[in-house]
């Protein structure tokens, strides 16, 4: 072949004009089409096998666009399979460690000390730079996946999953466990549920009062047996006040064996108590539930970088009903709070008008804005510490397989309102002596489909 032919593969070593053209081209094609300056001018076998990777991976990334495109639940629920993520972390290992022999071999193929002086600089700087940028990245997003798929198989059950209700609706148990240090164990101090749309994924939360009294547990419950005419309501309970918020106390210290297999799938039996409860006051099928431990709950509010709020009452922050003993105070305003502000802002009931029914709306809008921040960027901004407080943060019976579909769902629910009913007094609601028949009702108009106008004849 004469030099003619082929000025990269055999270029004329004595001009440095042209080995350092030849040298700019090959850094630019190992950046563009990795394998490419092997097949021009080096190891045309090791270039053939770059070039044959760097295909498939073009090939992956069109299929994963026209996922994120056309196919979204379905992309979700690849990236969020334990297995899936451990086969991508090893698919971008090998690419990491791909391209840094190939950026090697390009350095080694430019004959640097062939090229100009003044060029040389570059051509090494620029080499090593694509190197770590693009081989970084790759061992980047393997780390990623691997601790994705740690957090997953640690966060979210193997078990089967639930199809929705008779609604078309998924319903989910929220609870807020406060263990923090002053206090003596857990107990649900929050409580509500938020029921989704499973097409649509339209919203509705449903805020579950703590001091509600003589409540029904569903059908077939083992505690509806024990207390059939609603909880406490004929010779008390095995706790000193029977409020829904006793359920998980009492069923997790006095009777678990009601709920024998409630570890085995995820759960707890005070758990599934109050699942029974929360289904009896409010008619709908609770398909699966999250705790969210307070303490950790400020954890990962930090991790997220913080949450806008708009304070509409000024909110102390410790101290009792007559604010003895206050620490300080959130303002009203738009504030940026950290997780402590951010805890107390959804936890404090003392010295703030409304009490514990003030605590509960500050405690949905606490919820919407997370919802609203917890976006792909603020995540992977910082993905460890986000990772580390939800795995701490947060149990669950939401099984591994369904974890994609509701962040599908999510992103849908997102753009929506979201729809809120309070059984609160303010509803016409006494906790002492509440209609559950009225609750329901309240209940079922909220989450029904909207009525859609008949065509005029």
């Amino acid at each position: 072949m004469s030099l003619a032919a082929s000025p990269i593969r055999y270029p004329d070593v004595a001009s440095r004009t042209v080995m350092t053209r030849r040298g700019w081209w090959l850094v630019v094609l190992n950046f563009l089409i990795p394998g490419a300056p092997q097949v021009l001018a080096g190891n045309r076998r090791l270039g053939r096998f770059g070039l044959g990777a760097t295909l498939v991976l073009w090939v992956l990334a069109v299929l994963a666009l026209l996922a994120w495109l056309f196919w979204r639940t379905a992309l979700f629920t690849i990236a969020s399979t334990p297995w899936t993520l451990w086969l991508v972390a090893l698919v971008l290992a090998f690419y990491a460690v791909l391209w840094v022999v190939l950026t090697l071999d390009t350095l080694r193929l430019v004959r640097i000390v062939k090229t100009a002086p003044s060029a040389r600089g570059w051509i090494a700087g620029l080499t090593t730079v694509v190197m770590v940028l693009v081989s970084g990245t790759a061992a980047y997003g393997a780390y990623l996946a691997t601790t994705t798929g740690g957090v997953i198989s640690s966060m979210f059950i193997a078990g089967p999953t639930e199809p929705p209700d008779e609604n078309g609706r998924y319903n989910i148990l929220l609870l807020g466990g406060d263990s923090g240090p002053d206090r003596e164990g857990m107990r649900p101090d929050s409580m509500s549920i938020v029921s989704i749309d499973a097409d649509t994924g339209a919203a509705v939360t449903i805020g579950l009062p703590r001091d509600l009294e003589y409540f029904p547990f569903s059908e077939g419950s083992p505690l509806a047996e024990v207390y059939p005419e609603g909880y406490g309501a004929i010779d008390g309970c095995e706790v000193d006040v029977c409020q829904l918020n006793s359920v998980y106390t009492e069923v997790e210290l006095k009777s678990p064996e009601m709920y024998p297999n409630a570890v085995a799938e995820g759960s707890e039996p005070g758990i599934e108590g109050v699942r029974d409860a929360a289904e009896g006051i409010t008619g709908l099928d609770i398909q699966y539930y999250a705790l969210i431990d307070m303490q950790g709950f400020e954890a990962l509010i930090n991790a997220l970088g913080g949450v806008d709020i708009d304070v509409e009452t000024r909110i102390p922050i410790g101290g009792d009903e007559d604010n003895n003993g206050v620490d300080g105070w959130i303002e009203p305003g738009q504030q940026h709070l950290n997780g402590y502000h951010a805890l107390w802002y959804g936890r404090a009931r003392y010295g703030v008008a409304g009490g514990d029914y003030e605590r509960m709306a500050r405690q949905r809008v606490l919820q919407e804005a997370i919802l609203r921040q917890f976006t792909p960027t603020n995540v992977l901004a910082k993905f460890q510490e986000v990772a580390s407080a939800g795995a701490e943060t947060v149990k669950t019976d939401v099984p591994q397989s369904m974890l994609g579909y509701f962040v599908g769902l999510a992103m849908k629910t997102k753009e929506l309102p979201m729809g809120h009913v309070e059984l609160t007094p303010d509803n016409g609601i006494d906790p002492t002596d509440p209609d559950y028949e009225y609750i329901r009702q309240l209940v079922a108009e909220a989450i029904a489909p909207p009525a859609t106008e008949e065509p005029a004849e």
